[in-house]
């Protein structure tokens, strides 16, 4: 097409001018430069006699993008995660039975840790200690003494307790908190997942790490 333009204007000003005009260099699309030059020299000159005006060159046609293709996303699901552990709240996975006596205080503490004289920093690192070691040792039910502090509100240690329950170091292990006296806010009892057991691995085999529940 961009030939059969080029010749077409070869032909234009070789008639209108009556001159010999050097073939033009035939590419292989017009540029819209090339087409501006063109309708600025057809506005210049005077057709002869019984000669209409030419038209300038037609754009070449410029096939339409293709429509942006929808993709069908999924939607965002966050992970799942455990609910939080509140102390004296009843949580899901423990039976009716097995919390009453837990938070009765009749499920019977295996292990106690007190945390009097303790700064904050060194009461949330033997927390964890004691949690995991608690729980490697197959215990169900434990204790901590946080102390009741002074004033209304309580002690560093007994306010900032229910937060370090609910972080990644201590939270897998511990399915449920209460007070085991309701007159006694400053100690705190815990109920440990339980350790599943596996099968005897097989043989040549080495055994999977046990999972809590």
């Amino acid at each position: 097409m961009a030939e059969a333009i080029a010749r077409r204007i070869y032909t234009f000003i070789r008639v209108m001018t009556n001159q010999p005009v050097p073939k033009p260099t035939i590419q292989s699309e017009l540029t819209d430069a090339d087409r501006a030059l063109w309708a600025s020299f057809a506005r210049s000159i005077r057709p002869l006699p019984g000669r209409a005006r030419p038209e300038p060159p037609p754009a070449p046609d410029i096939p339409a993008a293709p429509a942006a293709t929808a993709f069908a996303s999924k939607p965002f699901r966050p992970a799942r995660q455990s609910p939080a552990i509140a102390v004296g709240v009843h949580p899901p996975g423990v039976d009716s039975a097995t919390w009453s006596r837990f938070r009765t205080g009749k499920l019977a503490a295996a292990r106690t840790l007190d945390l009097h004289g303790h700064t904050a920093q060194r009461a949330f690192h033997a927390l964890v200690a004691f949690v995991r070691t608690a729980h490697a040792d197959r215990l169900r039910c434990v204790e901590v003494v946080t102390g009741r502090g002074n004033g209304e509100t309580g002690g560093v240690i007994r306010l900032e307790f229910p937060l370090w329950l609910n972080l990644p170091d201590i939270a897998p292990l511990v399915l449920a908190a209460a007070h085991p006296h309701a007159a006694n806010p400053g100690a705190v009892r815990l109920l440990l997942r339980r350790v599943r057991r596996l099968p005897p691995p097989r043989a040549g085999g080495d055994r999977e790490r046990e999972p809590c529940q």
